[in-house]
């Protein structure tokens, strides 16, 4: 009956069943949000990219990207390095988020891109703040913040890594903290510095507090990595699963509308750090970051050997970690300015 059906089907009738399978299809952004989240990548990659992504087919005139190929890809590519302007980095973010639509959302393989105008690649420096510097900034911060800015510098920690430390991820016995999927989804470990114990043990005791009134609301809920929500259902009710460092507040997690306690945003602590600097007079561009690199050549400069620095940065390559040889003037030299030689003779 179904064979004899579909050979007596209309024109009229597979239209409008092209049509019901079109209707059924997920959007195409929709289906990057999707395979992103299948892969584990971070939100900011996930807005980074959709944001390529729309970009590129506004370009286009809305074209769909199906119909468009490599040739296209290097039309807009090379649009942002002559026209825009950008800076390689970004030209190679944008050139990322579409080779992920094409791969892993379309299943299409680009030949590779030879025709792209490439964006000049610029070699700055870091910013670092001196030690004393960094002194007057962290005398400028309290509280909370104040608690994740010293954080930050004592330990190296990227924000996000930060702002999502969970509690059973210190070890006060150890004096260390195990930074949970940093950038590459790896894990490291980093020193608890010593000054910090007291704040952080007050700071637990505070969120405890939070966490038991949470359960008795029935808000304790926390979002697990990966697939362990499945896999372990209650366990983010569970004490050490729960941030550190917790919003005031409950918000909609953005992805699945379930209404829980997050991390503190991230531009509550960029506010601060910046604020904190315009009161210590430093008049270096300042953000969070900047403690990260300040940590790494800090330790440098007291001795540290680069390849303990690359372990605790979680850098893949010490080619990265070596950029703070280069801020501190000495690419393992020990540069004296002829000036200062001929000045002290």
């Amino acid at each position: 009956m179904i064979e004899i059906a579909e050979r007596n089907a209309t024109p009229a009738d597979a239209t409008r069943d092209t049509a019901t399978d079109v209707k059924r299809q997920p959007k195409l952004l929709d289906r990057v949000r999707e395979r992103i989240r299948v892969k584990h990548y971070a939100r900011s990659t996930e807005k980074t990219y959709l944001y390529w992504i729309r970009w590129y087919i506004h370009f286009h005139g809305l074209r769909h990207p199906q119909d468009m190929g490599a040739a296209e890809v290097e039309v807009f590519l090379s649009h942002l390095a002559t026209q825009r302007d950008v800076a390689a980095s970004t030209q190679n973010q944008a050139m990322h988020a579409l080779l992920f639509l094409y791969r892993e959302v379309l299943g299409l393989e680009l030949p590779w891109l030879d025709g792209i105008t490439r964006a000049k690649p610029s070699k700055r420096l870091p910013t670092v703040l001196t030690q004393d510097e960094t002194r007057a900034l962290l005398q400028h911060v309290s509280g909370t913040p104040g608690l994740i800015i010293r954080l930050l510098y004592g330990t190296g920690m990227r924000l996000m890594e930060g702002l999502r430390l969970r509690v059973k991820d210190i070890d006060f016995t150890g004096h260390i903290i195990v930074v949970r999927a940093g950038k590459g989804d790896k894990d490291r470990v980093v020193p608890l510095p010593e000054m910090l114990i007291e704040p952080l043990r007050a700071r637990l005791a505070e969120r405890r507090r939070m966490h038991d009134l949470d359960l008795v609301k029935g808000m304790a809920d926390v979002e697990l990595p990966h697939a362990l929500e499945r896999k372990y259902p209650r366990a983010g009710q569970e004490w050490g699963w729960q941030y550190v460092f917790a919003a005031a507040d409950y918000s909609t997690d953005p992805r699945t509308g379930v209404i829980r306690r997050h991390h503190i945003h991230e531009k509550t602590i960029q506010r601060h750090v910046r604020s904190a600097a315009q009161k210590a007079g430093i008049h270096k561009p300042t953000h969070p970051h900047t403690l990260r690199h300040s940590f790494a050549t800090h330790l440098l400069e007291t001795g540290s050997d680069i390849r303990t620095v690359q372990e605790l940065l979680g850098h893949s390559d010490v080619s990265t970690t070596m950029i703070y040889t280069h801020v501190l003037n000495r690419g393992g030299r020990g540069v004296i300015s002829p000036l200062d030689r001929i000045q002290s003779s």
